[in-house]
C-alpha cells in the first residue's frame, strides 16, 4: 500500500497528515477539537483528511483516538475526554471519505509509530510510555501490537500501585497516571507551594508566577532544566514512580526495549536517571535476568499521527473465536 493518512484526535487540536511507506510525513493539516461535541469532532476529521485526500493518491486513513477502541478497529467503545459511548467512528468517517478507515487507541498508535520509525525499530518486543498531562502507553510483542481480547489492553496508566491512594479521572484510586504523569507533577508542586515551602517559593519565582494555581508541567520541567531544587526533585520523584511502574510491567512482558516519550520527557536525564534507578531497584530477581534498557521515544508530537497511517496499512486483527 502506498500513501494513508495519519489522524491524531488530540483534546485541543486534530492532527492530519499524509505518511508514506517509510513513516515520512509529505504533507499535514490541522483542525481544531470542537468542544464536547461528538458529531462537530467527526465532521472536522473528515474535513481534514479530505483537504489532504484531494491532493494526494491516498489509499487509506488511520484514526488515533483515546480510549477504548474495538478490537475490530471500528468504533470507540468509550472515550471520556471527547463523551464518546459505542461511537462508529471508522464507519462514519469511511462512508464519508468512500476509503477505507481504522481506528486505534491513540497511545497504541504512538507506541506503533515508535516501534516501526522510531526509536524501536530494530527490536521486536517493546513497552512505550507517554508522560503527558497523563499517562498513555503500548506495548508489542512479537512485532505486533497488543490489544488483548477486547481492544482494550495496555491502559498502563491505570495500574494500581497505591492502593486507596489518590482519585483517577477513571474512578479508581492509586493508578500509576496520579503518580507519575504531568497532572501529579503540578498536583504535588502546588501543594509544596501552598505548604509555605520556601523551596517551592524559589520555584515559583524561577518560573515567573507568585500564584501556585497557575502552575503548570512545563513550566516545573522548565525550572527543573535550569536548574531549581525543588522541580527537579518534584521530577525526580515523578521518575521514580515511573520506574517501579515499568519494573512491574517487564515482569509481564519482558521487553527488550523501555522507550518514554510524552512532554513530561524533555526534562531527559532528570526523570530517566531516576527511572532506570527505581527500575533495577525493584526488579524482581533482578541479578538473574536481562534488564530493558530505556531511551527516550524519537518522533514526539508525530508519533501518534505516523502510527495510525502505518496501522491503516495492516489488516484488522481476525475476532477471537467465542
Amino acid at each position: 500500500m502506498g500513501l494513508t493518512i495519519g489522524i491524531d484526535v488530540g483534546g485541543t487540536k486534530i492532527a492530519a497528515g499524509v505518511v508514506d511507506e517509510h513513516g515520512e510525513i509529505i504533507a499535514r493539516t490541522h483542525r481544531d477539537t470542537p468542544a464536547d461535541s461528538v458529531d462537530a469532532t467527526a465532521a472536522a476529521i473528515c474535513d481534514a483528511a479530505a483537504e489532504l485526500i484531494a491532493n494526494h493518491a491516498v489509499e487509506a486513513v488511520g484514526i488515533g483516538a483515546a480510549g477504548f477502541v474495538s478490537s475490530d478497529r471500528s468504533t470507540v467503545l468509550f472515550a471520556p475526554n471527547l463523551a464518546w459511548r459505542d461511537e462508529p467512528l471508522g464507519a462514519r468517517v469511511a462512508e464519508q471519505l468512500k476509503i477505507p478507515v481504522v481506528v486505534e487507541n491513540d497511545a497504541n498508535a504512538a507506541a506503533w509509530g515508535e516501534f516501526a520509525f522510531g526509536a524501536a525499530k530494530d527490536v521486536e518486543h517493546m513497552v512505550c510510555i507517554t508522560v503527558g498531562t497523563g499517562i498513555g502507553g503500548g506495548v508489542v510483542i512479537d512485532g505486533e501490537l497488543l490489544r488483548g481480547a477486547h481492544g482494550v489492553a495496555a491502559e498502563l496508566g491505570h495500574m494500581r500501585v497505591v492502593p486507596g491512594g489518590h482519585r483517577c479521572g477513571c474512578g479508581a484510586r492509586g493508578c500509576l497516571e496520579q503518580y507519575a504523569s504531568g497532572r501529579a507533577l503540578v498536583r504535588e508542586g502546588k501543594a509544596q507551594a501552598e505548604s509555605g515551602s520556601l523551596a517551592a517559593a524559589q520555584m515559583l519565582s524561577v518560573c515567573g508566577i507568585t500564584d501556585p494555581e497557575e502552575l503548570t508541567g512545563p513550566m516545573i520541567t522548565e525550572a527543573a532544566m535550569k536548574g531549581d531544587p525543588c522541580a527537579v526533585e518534584l521530577l525526580e520523584d515523578l521518575g521514580r514512580w515511573l520506574g517501579e511502574g515499568v519494573a512491574s510491567l517487564a515482569t509481564i512482558f519482558d521487553p527488550s526495549l523501555v522507550v518514554i516519550g510524552g512532554g513530561v520527557s524533555a526534562a531527559k536525564d532528570l526523570i530517566m536517571k531516576s527511572a532506570v534507578q527505581a527500575f533495577e531497584k525493584v526488579l524482581p530477581a533482578k541479578a538473574n535476568r536481562p534488564h530493558a534498557p530505556f531511551t527516550l521515544a524519537e518522533l514526539g508530537n508525530d508519533a501518534g499521527l505516523i502510527g495510525a497511517a502505518d496501522l491503516a496499512r495492516r489488516p484488522a486483527p481476525a475476532p477471537e473465536q467465542s
